[in-house]
């Protein structure tokens, strides 16, 4: 006789099933099923849907995925690519897709961009082995759509993050009033002189939030300086070098900048050290997107906080409705708005201070650090 095992007593209990849960609230085992696996086609009560997912986490349900899969032919997992894994500026995207994703039944596969360049075959080798159902992607900003093409054609549905074009729906963020949100702050601040160093010009992102800074300086009665709108890109040594570019010629220069981007707003710090700037004293700096590295900056970095959270986790959601069948959307997350996050790398000109202007912090206004609505005095 073989010799005795020890049986583990959790294995002995039976298992809860859709059935015990139908039964738990008093509905058909198909309302329950289709609620639990996230069905849009499905027409029910809140009261009822908060109480099939009550019941369920009351009994213990655990859905068993790898029958759900060979029952619906799919994986139940995602791919996700983006330019850089490691990109602070990420974080909230990647915890919103992650708590989506395990919130709708999905696992996630993460990926770089470099993995569907042209030539490459990574996206339709994880279709054709069955190991994805579809994609969110954010592309490089530097991508031609051209040569994006490629991607389109795979054949699984595809979200696009912060662009558009891809005629497979796609969410972005209101890119146009982060830039005002960061241009009106200097403005209130008295700056007259400022200047954007933005993103690529052919990027969706970079069009957006020129377009948000050239309608704040229009708003505010001044003519556009188009030698102080670059167009840069958004990496640190790109902000390095359009700060050296901004003072190389003599002259007038800008006492703001707006820096597109908070990864080149840190290569924008180091170029105003580089040639002996003093940051806020003699150029403020503030940047679009917020992350934790802003408050590791020198000086800490005044910051426009947009909703990468709610971006990726409605990006999750339109990829599981196109994998259910609906049409592709086109989707802006325009709630919450930008919110300005006001740090020390932002004063009043250097006029204002020779008049004997308080610094930044030090008057009526928020503390460094502390967050403010997005332009609007005194909010």
């Amino acid at each position: 006789m073989p010799p005795a095992t020890r049986r583990d007593p959790s294995a002995a209990r039976a298992r809860v099933t859709l059935s015990d849960v139908a039964r738990y609230v008093g509905v058909s085992v198909s309302v329950v099923s289709r609620e639990l696996n996230g069905d849009p086609a499905l027409r029910a009560r809140p009261e009822t849907r908060r109480r099939i997912h009550a019941a369920a986490k009351t009994l213990g349900y655990a859905p068993n995925h790898a029958a759900r899969s060979l029952r619906l032919s799919r994986a139940f997992a995602i791919g996700v690519i983006v330019p850089e894994l490691t990109n602070a500026i990420y974080d909230g995207l990647i915890r919103g897709i992650d708590d989506a994703a395990d919130a709708l039944g999905y696992q996630v596969l993460m990926g770089r961009t470099e993995r569907i360049e042209p030539g490459a075959d990574f996206l339709h080798r994880l279709v054709g082995e069955g190991r994805v159902d579809g994609f969110l992607v954010q592309r490089k900003d530097e991508t031609d759509f051209h040569d994006f093409a490629h991607l389109i054609e795979a054949a699984a549905p595809i979200v696009l993050i912060n662009s558009r074009g891809s005629r497979r729906g796609s969410v972005v963020l209101d890119d146009a009033a982060g830039a005002r949100a960061a241009a009106e702050h200097l403005l209130d601040l008295g700056h007259r002189d400022i200047a954007l160093i933005g993103g690529d010009i052919h990027s969706y992102t970079g069009r957006a939030r020129e377009r948000g800074f050239v309608e704040a300086i229009n708003a505010a009665g001044m003519r556009r300086r188009s030698a102080w709108i670059l167009h840069s890109g958004y990496s640190p040594e790109a902000g390095r070098l359009a700060v050296h570019e901004l003072c190389a010629a003599g002259g007038r220069r800008p006492t703001g900048v707006v820096v597109a981007n908070m990864n080149a707003a840190m290569g924008a710090l180091l170029g105003a050290r580089e040639i002996g700037l003093r940051v806020p004293e003699q150029l403020s700096v503030v940047a679009i997107h917020d992350a934790w590295i802003a408050d590791y900056a020198w000086p800490p970095l005044t910051t426009v906080r947009m909703p990468q959270y709610q971006l990726a986790y409605e990006a999750m959601r339109l990829l599981h409705l196109r994998l259910a069948g609906e049409r592709p959307q086109d989707v802006t997350i325009t709630e919450p708005a930008p919110l300005l996050v006001r740090r020390e790398s932002t004063a009043p000109p250097p006029k204002r201070l020779a008049r004997g202007r308080a610094p930044s912090g030090e008057s009526g206004d928020a503390a460094p650090g502390g967050a403010i609505g997005g332009g609007t005095p005194g909010s």
